[in-house]
């Protein structure tokens, strides 16, 4: 599968049927899950993967595995969401790491290497990132790669989220 971006520890590539059986393991855990509405069965995760293949070929983005660089095993998926935002098509940063390898900075560090692909290959003004207010580890994500937030709160999938936007500087 092609590599789309190579940070200091993880290479985020396009993910296929191929990346089933961790994708799925990652959608159906409670824990990564929480504050999604509700863990995903294995279907409802190729529809997942399906999803993301067609964001490709239409947008260009999507989520991306992320993988560990030495070992080439998968972490969590990391990428560029489209979104209508205000009326404009924006692109959202994702991150959803899988359980067992939370707290070693996985998150953040795709994370930045997705704003700067939104900022330098799709040349992209700004970045947004929609996330739950209790989802605490999401929002220091958020901050650490220099979000900031105005306080303005939408609803998303019947839930409240608050709207952290970055600038490309010019």
């Amino acid at each position: 599968m092609p590599t789309i971006l190579e940070t200091p520890r993880l290479t985020l590539r396009t993910m296929s049927l191929d990346d089933l059986d961790f994708i799925a393991s990652m959608l159906e855990h409670p824990e990564v899950m929480r504050f999604w509405p509700r863990p995903m069965s294995r279907d409802e995760a190729v529809q997942w993967i399906e999803r993301q293949v067609g964001r490709y070929e239409s947008k260009g983005y999507g989520y991306w595995l992320a993988l560990d660089r030495v070992s080439g095993f998968p972490v969590g998926q990391v990428g560029l969401i489209p979104r209508e935002f205000d009326g404009l098509d924006e692109v959202d940063i994702g991150y959803m790491i899988h359980r067992p390898f939370w707290r070693n900075g996985y998150a953040a560090e795709a994370a930045i290497g997705c704003r700067e692909y939104a900022f330098t290959t799709l040349n992209r003004p700004r970045v947004l990132c929609l996330i739950r207010p209790e989802n605490e580890p999401s929002v220091g994500v958020a901050r650490k790669i220099g979000l900031k937030t105005d306080g303005r709160i939408i609803e998303h999938f019947g839930f409240d989220h608050i709207v952290y936007t970055g600038e490309r500087s010019h």
